[in-house]
C-alpha cells in the first residue's frame, strides 16, 4: 500500500523508508533538532532531492491554479492577521473543541490596539465572505497557516493551505476535491516523474498511477470508522463517540483496513470547528464535514459545508463563545439577501508532500520548516 507509515500493535507507527531514508521502527520518536535546522542550507547544495522537492512544489502550484482557473474560481488575496479564528472557545474560556489540534492560535500585539491579533489558522472564514462579491461563485487561496502546536512527525507550527470555498453543497465540494487531488497526482506523474523517482521506486510510482487513474476513495462515517477500529483491536475506547482517541495511529490503521484513500465524514459536531453545518436526519449531532486520509498516512484534506442560517450560527456562537464584536461581519453575512450557503476545503500542502514522497517526517519534506523549537534557517 502507498504511504510512509504502518501501524504496530503497541500503538506506535513504523516507517517503511524510501529511496532517501531508511526504515524506522518508531517514527513518532523522531525530533527536529537545532543542528538539522542549522545544516539545512548546506544540505540544499549537497543533496539533489531538495531540487526535486522544489520542482514538485512548483508543479503542484501550477496544477492547482490551472484547475481552479478552469472552474472559474478566483484567486483571492487575504489577510494573515485576524480576530476571527476557528477555535474561539479555546481562547475565550470555553473548550468546545477538546481534541482537535487546531485549538490554540498564535497571538501577537497589533500596533497600539487593546486586543491581540491572531495569525490565521486558515483562510476559510475570509473565503466565505469573498463569495458574497457580485458574480463570484468560487474562490481559492494558497496561504500560510499558523497553529500553536509543537512539532512532531506530521505537524508544523507554520504551514501552507490550498483552500477553496464555493456556492456549492458538500456533495459538489467533495467532487471538486476528488478532481483536484487526482489531477495533481496525474500532472506530477506526467511532468515530474524523474523528480518523484528520487524518492519512490518504480513499483510505488506504478501504484500511484493506478490509484490516481481509478480515483478510488472509500467513504465511511466517523461512527463506522470507530466500529472498524473496535472490530480490529477490541479496544473499548473506540466504543465512545469522540475524537479523544482518534489520532495518527487510528488514521493510518484505517487506511490499512480499507486499503487506500479514505474519506471520513460526520464527526462529532462540537469537536470540530464551529463553522461546520450540522448534518440533518442523524440520530447524533454530527457535522456535515469530511476528512481525507492519505494511504498509510494522515488527514491531508479537511472539508465541510458551512452553517447556513443566522439562527444556527447564533447557536454555535453561544456554544463556542464567539465574541460578537469580532465575528459581527461573519454573523452579518447570514442576513444579506445575496447570501448563499457555501462549502469548502483545505489541502495541507506539506502534508501532501509528506505522504506523496513517503518521507519520514514532515520537516524532511519542507525546505524551511517552522517549528516551536527554532526559527532557523
Amino acid at each position: 500500500m502507498l504511504g510512509p507509515y504502518y501501524t504496530k500493535k503497541d500503538k506506535k507507527l513504523g516507517y517503511r523508508g524510501n529511496n532517501i531514508y531508511d526504515a524506522l521502527d518508531n517514527v513518532l520518536a523522531g525530533q527536529y533538532t537545532l543542528a538539522e535546522a542549522e545544516n539545512r542550507v548546506t544540505s540544499f547544495s549537497e543533496q539533489k532531492y531538495w531540487g526535486a522537492i522544489a520542482r514538485i512544489n512548483h508543479q503542484i502550484n501550477m496544477s492547482s491554479n490551472l484547475f481552479f482557473g478552469e472552474m472559474n474560481a478566483l484567486f483571492t488575496l487575504l489577510p494573515l492577521t485576524t480576530r476571527m479564528i476557528s477555535s474561539p472557545g479555546a481562547v475565550y474560556g470555553r473548550e468546545a473543541i477538546s481534541y482537535t489540534t487546531d485549538v490554540c492560535p498564535i497571538s501577537l500585539e497589533w500596533f497600539d490596539l487593546p486586543n491581540k491579533a491572531f495569525l490565521s489558522e486558515s483562510s476559510q472564514i475570509y473565503l466565505e465572505l469573498s463569495v458574497l462579491q457580485h458574480q463570484v461563485d468560487h474562490v481559492y487561496s494558497v496561504y500560510n497557516s499558523f497553529r500553536k502546536e509543537n512539532v512532531d512527525a506530521s505537524h508544523l507550527s507554520e504551514f501552507h493551505h490550498i483552500e477553496y470555498e464555493g456556492a456549492v453543497d458538500q456533495a459538489a465540494n467533495k467532487e471538486i476535491i476528488r478532481q483536484l487531488l487526482f489531477r495533481v497526482i496525474q500532472d506530477l506523474l506526467k511532468h515530474n516523474e524523474a523528480d518523484l523517482s528520487v524518492f519512490l521506486s518504480q513499483d510505488r510510482l506504478n501504484q500511484l498511477d493506478e490509484v490516481s487513474r481509478s480515483q478510488k476513495i472509500t467513504e465511511l462515517t466517523f461512527e463506522e470508522a470507530l466500529a472498524a477500529l473496535y472490530e480490529d483491536t477490541k479496544d473499548e475506547i473506540y466504543n465512545k463517540f469522540t475524537l479523544e482517541h482518534f489520532g495518527s495511529w487510528e488514521e493510518v490503521r484505517l487506511t490499512e483496513i480499507y486499503g487506500g484513500f479514505l474519506a471520513i465524514s460526520e464527526f462529532p459536531l462540537l469537536e470540530v470547528p464551529f463553522y461546520h453545518a450540522e448534518m440533518k436526519g442523524r440520530d447524533r449531532r454530527v457535522a456535515n464535514n469530511t476528512d481525507y486520509i492519505w494511504p498509510g498516512y494522515r488527514e491531508t484534506i479537511g472539508s465541510g459545508q458551512r452553517v447556513g442560517t443566522l439562527d444556527q450560527l447564533k447557536e454555535k456562537a453561544e456554544v463556542f463563545n464567539l465574541p460578537e464584536e469580532d465575528y459581527a461581519c461573519y454573523l452579518q453575512s447570514r442576513t444579506l439577501e445575496n447570501y448563499r450557503e457555501t462549502s469548502g476545503f483545505g489541502v495541507g500542502w506539506e502534508r501532501l508532500i509528506h505522504g506523496l514522497l513517503e518521507m519520514p517526517y514532515i520537516w524532511s519534506a519542507v525546505q524551511f520548516p517552522r517549528t516551536n523549537v527554532t526559527l532557523k534557517p
